[in-house]
């Protein structure tokens, strides 16, 4: 029910705040005990990523189109991702794990993003590899 000059409105400003975090975020890691911030960062940007889709799609489509079959898996596991990146840096305290997670994050953000195209995952990204 959003007007598309808000849609709009809103995915700039996440599109801003994913490039802040996501510039942050490297320069962090190199700092003692940055891993903390690095991967809080890590996973704001990405979530921000997130609702990017969200506005230019609308929430409720977006959460739709989440849970169709062909990407539940995907979905279920950039979520599992998101938190466990999170639980790794600031209640465990084991910065190789959280570092782990920030790279099955991106994976499965980038394995998300390629099943809203009909032919990547099956066609495309095994032909590459």
């Amino acid at each position: 029910s959003l007007s598309v000059n808000t849609r709009l409105k809103w995915l700039v400003i996440c599109f801003v705040c994913s490039t802040f975090f996501s510039t942050l975020k490297t320069g962090l890691l190199w700092l003692p005990g940055g891993i903390k911030l690095f991967t809080a960062f890590y996973t704001l940007g990405n979530n921000a990523a997130l609702a990017r889709a969200c506005f230019l799609m609308g929430p409720m489509k977006q959460l739709k189109k989440m849970i169709e079959t062909t990407r539940l898996l995907a979905t279920i596991i950039m979520l599992l991702c998101f938190i466990f990146t999170l639980c790794a840096a600031l209640w465990w305290h084991k910065r190789g794990l959280a570092l782990l997670f920030c790279i099955l994050q991106f994976l499965s953000m980038t394995w998300n993003s390629l099943s809203y195209n009909p032919h990547a995952r099956g066609d495309c990204v095994p032909s590459c590899c």
